[in-house]
Formats: C-alpha cells, sequence, structure tokens
C-alpha cells in the first residue's frame, strides 16, 4: 500500500511516487478537507432539521477525495458516484448548488461541462460506464486529458462497473477508476464482496491496480497524478483502491450501529486524515495556530451562507419539467409545455399557490 504520511503525521519516503508541494499546496489541502468536513456536518445538522431530504456523508474519506481532486488538471474530467462532495468543491462548486439536489429542487443543481464534474449519479456503479465512454470520446478528441471515475467498494461487485473495466481495458480509454474503499456497502462489509484486495481485480482485465493508503491525502495525490498521467498519455486505465473508512452513515437513513462494532469506529478514528495533516505541517512548521483559526473562521462562513442559500431555494415551477430534455429547443416538447401551462391557468389563483 502507498503512503506517504503516517497516521501520526510522520512523512516517510516510497520508492516509486513522491511528492515535493510548496507550502501553500500542503496548507491548501488541510483547507479543502477541513470545509469538506464542515460542509459533511452542516448537510447533516440541515437533514435533520427537515431542510434537505437526505443526506449522503463523507465523514472519514476527505483525505482520498480531496487528494484525488488536486491531482486533477485542468482538462480532466470527473464521474462521480453520490458521495464525492469534497472533489465538487475543489472543482468550484457552490455548496449551496451541491446541496440543491438534496433539496429536491433540481436534478442535478452544476453544469458538469463547466466545473468538468458530471452531476451525481445515483444508480450504483453506472457513471463508471459513462465514464469510460467519455474518455473513449476524449481520446478521439485529442483533448490530452483524463477521466476520473469514483466509485465505493460495493460498486465494484455491480455489472456495469466490470463491463466499464472490459470496455476501458479494450479501448485503451483514458479513465482512472478511482475506488473509495470505505469497507461497508451499507451494511455489507468488504469481505463478504470480495476475498482479495480490490485493486487485483485490474489485472484480470489487462491494466494496472494500485493500492493507497486513503486517509492519507499526500499519497492519494501522488498516486492519482501519475495514474492520470499515465491514461492520457494512450496507456490505457490504471485501476486505484484507496483504503480508507466510513465514518458516518450510509446515509441520513442508515443506522451504522445496528451491523458495526464501536471498536472498529474507534480504531479508523484513530487515522483520520484531517488530524494526520494537521499534525504534519504543525511539524514541519508549514502552519501555526493563526492558520488554524483562519481556515475555522473560513468554515463558519461557509456554513453560514450555506444554511441561508438552502432554506432560500425555491421548489421549480412545474414548467421547468421541460428545461434540458433535449440540446437545442423541441416543437413537441414547446407545444406540451405550453398545454401543461394553459391547464395550471385554468385553475386560476389556485394554481399559483401549488
Amino acid at each position: 500500500m502507498v503512503q506517504l504520511l503516517t497516521p501520526e503525521g510522520r512523512r516517510i519516503d516510497h520508492p516509486d511516487f513522491s511528492l515535493d508541494l510548496t507550502a501553500d499546496e500542503y496548507r491548501a489541502l488541510y483547507r479543502d478537507m477541513a470545509l469538506a468536513r464542515r460542509l459533511d456536518a452542516e448537510a447533516t445538522a440541515l437533514q435533520r432539521q427537515g431542510e434537505i431530504g437526505m443526506w449522503i456523508p463523507s465523514l472519514g474519506q476527505e483525505g482520498a477525495q480531496i487528494g484525488a481532486a488536486h491531482a486533477l488538471r485542468p482538462a480532466d474530467y470527473v464521474f462521480p458516484s453520490y458521495r464525492q462532495h469534497g472533489m465538487g468543491l475543489c472543482r468550484g462548486l457552490d455548496p449551496v448548488d451541491l446541496l440543491s439536489l438534496f433539496r429536491g429542487v433540481t436534478y442535478s443543481g452544476w453544469d458538469g461541462a463547466m466545473h468538468r464534474f458530471h452531476p451525481y449519479t445515483i444508480v450504483v456503479g453506472a457513471q463508471a460506464l459513462h465514464a469510460t465512454g467519455y474518455a473513449m470520446g476524449m481520446a478521439r478528441d485529442g483533448s490530452g486529458g483524463a477521466v476520473l471515475a469514483c466509485l465505493g467498494d460495493g460498486s465494484t461487485s455491480q455489472g456495469d462497473v466490470n463491463e466499464a473495466f472490459t470496455f476501458a481495458a479494450v479501448f485503451g480509454a483514458p479513465v482512472v477508476f478511482f475506488c473509495e474503499n470505505n469497507q461497508w456497502a451499507i451494511s455489507v462489509p468488504v469481505s463478504r464482496q470480495t476475498a482479495a484486495p480490490l485493486y487485483r481485480r485490474a489485472a484480470g482485465f489487462g491494466f494496472p491496480g494500485l493500492q493507497v493508503d486513503g486517509n492519507d491525502v499526500l499519497a492519494c495525490r501522488a498516486v492519482v497524478a501519475v495514474a492520470l498521467e499515465h491514461a492520457a498519455q494512450g496507456n490505457g486505465p490504471v485501476f486505484i483502491e484507496a483504503v480508507t473508512y466510513r465514518l458516518g452513515p450510509h446515509t441520513t437513513a442508515d443506522q451504522p450501529g445496528r451491523y458495526r462494532d464501536q471498536a472498529e469506529e474507534q480504531a479508523w478514528a484513530a487515522r483520520d486524515p484531517i488530524s494526520r495533516m494537521r499534525a504534519f505541517l504543525l511539524g514541519r512548521g508549514l502552519a501555526d495556530a493563526g492558520y488554524f483559526d483562519e481556515v475555522a473562521d473560513q468554515e463558519e462562513r461557509m456554513a453560514a451562507r450555506l444554511r441561508d442559500g438552502v432554506r432560500a431555494l425555491a421548489a421549480p415551477g412545474p414548467d421547468q419539467l421541460f428545461e434540458h430534455v433535449y440540446a437545442g429547443p423541441h416543437p413537441l416538447v414547446a407545444e406540451e409545455r405550453a398545454e401543461l401551462l394553459a391547464y395550471l391557468a385554468s385553475f386560476g389563483e389556485a394554481a399559483e399557490h401549488g
């Protein structure tokens, strides 16, 4: 397993992967992990207050996500599942837009092409095929970029993911499959899904597989950067298993205490990616108390804006059903929209109130 930072925050060397960042770049990794965690906490609170219908926590997985996101180049494209909130922040998504999906007022909330970050995929594993097809198109266009396909350990049991592996390998698609192995597919442990480490599956499909400490943000950044370059250079796909842990529930509708014990949670909490990076920054003299206070202030400002912004999100009008059906205007869609609006208008004031 590739590791550059021990759980205690001590920097170690690896024979195949190295990382030499500026002080600002090291600090940015910590900042983005902290912001991702605060987003997670605020979204969970908003769900408990009835402001959003559901939330999918990423607590404990910030190291994998932020490390991978910082490895992306401008030409690269991300296909997330539904838990890559930290990556979304790094790609410039407004956190209010991110939560609009969970408030039920939009199908997505952001422009995938603008951010090079595709809308969330709720169907488990489907994004792996989407990512592979998009990567094949990028290769034909000669874009010079690669695709990062994000998935979890549970999705590797899905047929779509294995089909994507086959297509990517046979056609040499410039795609990196980034698997956040958080040990649990809802209530099913990874030990009940595979008898061998997940990264070994790649060899059976004909491309390289790597295993990285998913709670080590530095290792994740280094490994993903190399993998993206490998794929973009026309060498075919790469599979990365980032070994991490979901400290929270699968979703806010889940009760993890029913299927796992506290000792396991405590053991993984001791490997926390944010505490690890904080210890590294302090040990190297790259940050002081003033810096961490500054990050905490950024968290507070983001949280306040998020709370106000989400509560202000209004339900969409019924005519929005007809938006984005086709790439451009379509006469039949326009006709159906006009018919619906005329029908609703026939109810007078009652239609205006829902």
